[in-house]
């Protein structure tokens, strides 16, 4: 097992990697929408699932995966009602074939966000 960690993404608050690989497969912990430059959070379900999914896709690319390789991918959002906003934004992101995918309402998220990712992709 490895642990991978970019400085294009927040660093990991806690005692966890941002990402392990391991036999081919890399396991992303969850990305929030703080932008890794300033700490700030975005406004508005749009724009912090826009900053969520680029925290992915750069420790995705970290490990040398992407958002093109990715197998499931885990979505907890505070409010239900804002899936649709969060697809729009999603949709940017990934192509098909898509990856499976979870949507999980979460009203207690880190650090009082909308929204926090998760991915599970192959290496190489």
């Amino acid at each position: 097992m490895k642990a991978v960690a970019t400085d294009k993404a927040p660093k990991a608050a806690g005692p966890y990697s941002q990402a392990v690989v391991h036999d081919g497969l890399v396991y992303v912990s969850g990305q929030i929408p703080v932008d890794p430059a300033t700490g700030s959070v975005p406004e508005g379900m749009a724009a912090q699932a826009e900053q969520a999914l680029k925290n992915l896709s750069a420790v995705l690319e970290a490990t040398g995966s992407g958002t093109g390789r990715a197998l499931k991918v885990t979505v907890f959002i505070s409010d239900m009602s804002q899936f649709a906003a969060v697809n729009e934004v999603y949709a940017r992101f990934f192509a098909e074939p898509y990856p499976a995918r979870t949507c999980v309402e979460s009203p207690h998220l880190p650090k009082g966000v909308m929204i926090e990712i998760d991915a599970i992709g192959i290496v190489g």
